[in-house]
């Protein structure tokens, strides 16, 4: 085994660099895994261009990973060497008061692997045992590197209020948009709209079961919404894209009684909403962080045939090409919706 390996950063915005890391052993409680695939994530692309409002540059880059477990520390005892497994790349304080209650994605001092220098983007990786799932022999290591998105939707879909036939709005049909709906489907919803700018992504929520999808247009696609929801609204709306106009478009496509969920990340650290819309129509709204026990739900719906997540990738990549994928998810016209990159 090599005594060093090349580990992704962003240094300068749109560069992809490779700076060399010393391959160390794991120590007692940890894991030694060799990356076999990761997917690149919007934060991804956030951090690559130099926006994102929590991860400054220089930054590491990546985090849903999949591979195969290469060396274990000597207190571990649930993995062994040639195990297949998944990371959940989150790294809770434990002692918190949110950290205590169980809802370690709420941690006042939450962090990740990434945001403390060591990336995905990476032929090895070493982590605690208890961040790793193991994988049943029927995921694949390229739909493995899904499942943190998809726990993600889980995650967000489970604090929905969805019944059988409820109507559901997502704005945003990038992967987790397309997740949600996948989900919000299977948890009974019946109408379902999906809005995006890219016509491709509109593509693929057809595909995907979404019973209208629209190009959003602002104004007039409320108008439209409204209009085919009986004039009412619909009773759910998702906010995938991180954007002050989805937000508000996420509020106004509402029913009375409705429920929206905001899922994307925006940019902008304040944004502007109809505040007496909440008192006129009784409508609630509220934030899904992450994800919290949702990643053992997401990998029992792939295992069980529930969810493909094979369908939501839409280039593979090698690690050598890494700064192509990113170019390929940034650039206008790209049409790329998930990249994986795959390792030898």
């Amino acid at each position: 085994m090599k005594k060093s390996y090349p580990m992704a950063m962003v240094n300068t915005p749109g560069k992809i660099d490779f700076e060399e890391q010393i391959l160390k052993e794991p120590s007692a409680d940890q894991v030694l895994i060799k990356t076999r695939a990761v997917s690149i994530c919007g934060s991804d692309l956030h951090t690559f261009k130099g926006e994102h409002p929590f991860a400054h540059l220089p930054a590491a880059l990546g985090h849903e990973l999949s591979g195969e477990v290469v060396a274990v520390g000597g207190a571990v005892r649930r993995l062994k060497v040639g195990d297949r497994v998944a990371l959940e790349p989150i790294i809770p304080c434990g002692q918190c008061v949110f950290c205590q209650k169980g809802t370690y994605n709420l941690c006042v001092n939450l962090s990740f692997h990434h945001r403390q220098g060591q990336g995905a983007f990476t032929p090895f990786f070493v982590v605690d045992e208890k961040w790793l799932h193991k994988l049943p022999k029927s995921v694949s290591f390229e739909e493995s590197a899904l499942l943190e998105p998809l726990a993600v939707a889980v995650h967000a879909v489970q604090k929905a209020p969805i019944t059988l036939g409820s109507t559901v709005a997502i704005f945003g049909a990038g992967a987790v948009g397309l997740m949600v709906l996948v989900l919000s489907r299977l948890a009974g919803a019946g109408e379902t709209f999906a809005m995006d700018v890219q016509e491709f992504r509109l593509m693929a929520a057809r595909e995907m079961g979404a019973s209208f999808a629209l190009a959003n247009q602002g104004k007039k696609t409320v108008e439209d919404i409204l209009h085919m929801a009986d004039g009412l609204g619909v009773d759910v709306a998702f906010e995938v894209a991180g954007k002050q106009m989805t937000v508000v478009q996420s509020l106004q496509v509402l029913r009375k009684g409705g429920h929206a969920i905001l899922v994307g990340l925006n940019p902008e650290p304040e944004i502007t909403v109809p505040s007496n819309i909440f008192v006129q129509k009784e409508i609630s709204l509220s934030g899904s962080q992450g994800y919290c026990w949702d990643f053992q739900t997401a990998l029992t719906l792939v295992e069980g045939g529930s969810i493909d997540l094979s369908r939501f990738i839409s280039h593979r990549i090698s690690f050598d090409s890494l700064q192509e994928g990113f170019d390929l998810l940034t650039r206008p016209g790209g049409r790329a919706n998930k990249v994986v990159v795959l390792f030898e």
